[in-house]
């Protein structure tokens, strides 16, 4: 009786022509990546300014940087908090619903935003604490963030076009990293004209203005605008109808909502749909374990591997650019100029590589399929890697930087016109609706962000050691103040 309530929804759900809302949905829905990508991935744009600013050295031949478990900690919080986010929104949005949770998350992260731009104190490493639980907690709004709209948006979509219009929302994750590196440029160019400041190897303390400090606040600041907008958005969407037919057992609810927001007939006669037992094998039991193990185990091992190179990638662009001479020796800038410089990089392998990897998913996984997709993907990523990496000594030799640029952009293309596109779609259709948000987390990025966080840690230690490790995270040739003041002790402590 149950299941005879139920199919009526999701048949009319799963043949619904694409609507206006539809449209609707993947804005609001990604406006939240929007949002994550920026909040996660500006940090790796400020972190030499923070270096600049609280962490100088009189007399050392090269300007300030973080010392290395600040730099970690700076970089890798944020995850840590999205790691734990996911882990309790995911569950929560199961139990409660995706709309009660879904407003909650984008909230979060905009207080957060604003506050982790406004980490005062009298200290620097006060400051770097502060910044650091702002950041955590931010990471724990975008945790909840991730699972929620791709189980959204995979509910809402009919069965033809979900693949694009999940590949849609995760897109914005593109346009979020590209912005953060537009507004970067903006507000860097726009201080450094207002306020003209010497190269550090010509004036050390001149070369860093006091009104730097008010660039990285900005800069974090402006995370909190896009998530605000749409805050309104997110709590007016209905419930998704799959939710409340299969998880709350109310499918004429289910239809109601419906039929507010999309041009869909649908019927159900009793308040009440039963579950069926065919559902209702539990999270732990041996039935969903013979059902999903290995679907678990595959979304959870891909996710794993791209990430431990896609994010460290994001993060340690600054490194590999200033490695391989695209931007110029850090005593040679001024604090701002570095900044632009940085800013600048970054943004051009977003506009080239990224975000053009993300519209091809778009455009093509319905038609080529999530499969071919991510092989050729993982494939094509490790060509370009190799090719990088292997001839090394080439690529740092003066006037080669292009040709590693124009590599390095055609990793991030296939990494999302690949695997990173498609291990964000599967876990959002395969798993039980019931089970959806917390399996995604489960499957997915919480045992990315354990790796990424681990790898992160290692990366930064071994990178301040100048150790280059190809292509991935080669360091600045140029010392820091802190490896000016302890290399070779903390080289010793590591081996």
């Amino acid at each position: 009786m149950g299941e005879e309530q139920v199919q009526p929804v999701l048949h009319a759900l799963d043949v619904a022509k694409t609507q206006w809302y539809h449209f609707t949905a993947i804005v609001v829905a990604g406006m939240g990546f929007f949002t994550d990508a920026y909040d996660l991935f500006c940090i790796s744009l400020v972190t030499k300014l923070l270096g600049r600013i609280y962490y100088r050295v009189d007399g050392s031949p090269a300007p300030g940087t973080l010392p290395p478990h600040v730099s970690a900690s700076v970089n890798g919080v944020a995850f840590v908090g999205t790691l734990s986010g996911q882990l309790f929104f995911g569950w929560l949005g199961d139990k409660l619903g995706r709309k009660r949770v879904y407003g909650i998350t984008l909230m979060l992260m905009v207080l957060c935003s604003v506050a982790s731009a406004l980490s005062f104190s009298h200290t620097p490493t006060s400051v770097m604490a502060t910044l650091c639980f702002f950041r955590f907690w931010l990471g724990f709004g975008i945790g909840g963030d991730y699972p929620l709209s791709a189980t959204i948006m995979s509910e809402y979509a009919n069965k033809k076009t979900r693949g694009a219009f999940i590949a849609a929302v995760f897109a914005m994750q593109g346009f979020g990293i590209m912005t953060g590196g537009l507004v970067a440029i903006l507000v860097s160019a726009s201080f450094k004209a207002a306020f003209p400041a010497p190269p550090y190897a010509d004036d050390p303390v001149a070369s860093t203005p006091p009104q730097a400090d008010f660039v990285w606040r900005i800069i974090l600041m402006l995370g909190a605008l896009p998530a605000a907008l749409t805050y309104y958005w997110r709590t007016k969407m209905p419930e998704t109808a799959r939710y409340t037919a299969l998880v709350a057992n109310n499918a004429k609810q289910a239809a109601a909502d419906m039929s507010k927001v999309l041009q869909v007939e649908m019927a159900a006669e009793d308040n009440e749909a039963r579950s069926s037992s065919r559902g209702g094998f539990g999270l732990f039991s041996g039935e969903f374990a013979r059902r999903h193990g290995l679907h678990l185990l595959g979304t959870s091992a891909t996710w794993f591997l791209l990430d431990i190179a896609f994010y460290s990638q994001n993060l340690f662009q600054k490194d590999i650019f200033s490695a391989v001479g695209w931007i110029p020796k850090a005593a040679t800038m001024s604090a701002l100029e570095e900044l632009f410089r940085i800013a600048r990089a970054q943004t051009l392998i977003a506009l080239c590589g990224t975000v053009p990897g993300y519209w091809f998913t778009v455009a093509l996984i319905d038609v080529v399929g999530r499969f071919k997709i991510q092989a050729v993907g993982f494939f094509m990523m490790t060509v370009f890697m190799l090719g990088l990496a292997v001839p090394y000594q080439h690529w740092t030799a003066p006037g080669n930087h292009v040709g590693f640029v124009v590599l390095y952009a055609l990793t991030f293309f296939f990494a999302n016109f690949g695997p990173n596109s498609t291990t964000f779609i599967v876990p959002a259709e395969i798993f039980p609706a019931r089970l959806r948000a917390t399996e995604y987390l489960r499957g997915t990025t919480s045992t990315i962000k354990i790796g990424h966080a681990e790898k992160q840690c290692k990366v930064i230690l071994v990178m301040c050691t100048q150790v280059k490790l190809k292509a991935l995270c080669a360091g600045d040739d140029a010392p820091g103040a802190w490896e000016y003041a302890g290399r070779e002790k903390l080289k010793r402590d590591i081996i």
